[in-house]
């Protein structure tokens, strides 16, 4: 049976820098937006706030969505990833609620794009998104039977 995993994920921008959480998986120090799972009787809105916030300390409301992509992991993993835009005037600290997170950075695009230390290649992808692709009113995203 068909079961994607649904995830969310927060390009942040601030400065002309892009926030990345850094967590160690198997070993290896990977990059990642603030990102992940959807959860029963949740919007994606209230995910991607909620993800950015455990995963970086930072309350920030999404300001758009960028797009959804369709991806196979290496393990044959299906995901469905909607990416969500975060324009902030400022560079802020990060305080990683989350365990799993080591720590947060305000690095470059072409830092993210050129890196081989992505979790995926959707965080590259993201970016370049970010950089080419219009941005799409939260209001197209309809969310039925569900609290906000």
């Amino acid at each position: 049976m068909f079961k994607p995993h649904v995830t969310v994920a927060c390009v942040v921008q601030a400065q002309g820098k892009f926030l990345v959480v850094e967590e160690t998986i198997h070993g290896k120090v990977t990059w990642n937006q603030p990102a992940g799972h959807l959860e029963a009787d949740e919007t994606l809105v209230s995910a991607a706030k909620r993800e950015l916030y455990e995963e970086t300390g930072i309350h920030a409301e999404p300001q758009s969505f960028l797009g959804l992509h369709q991806w196979q992991a290496p393990d044959g993993t299906p995901f469905l990833r909607f990416a969500f835009v975060i324009d902030l005037p400022e560079i802020l600290d990060t305080e990683p609620q989350d365990d799993d997170i080591d720590q947060c950075r305000w690095v470059s695009a072409e830092e993210i794009i050129g890196s081989a230390q992505l979790r995926s290649p959707l965080v590259a992808e993201s970016i370049r998104c970010y950089q080419e692709s219009p941005r799409y009113p939260l209001e197209i995203l309809h969310n039925f039977n569900l609290p906000e």
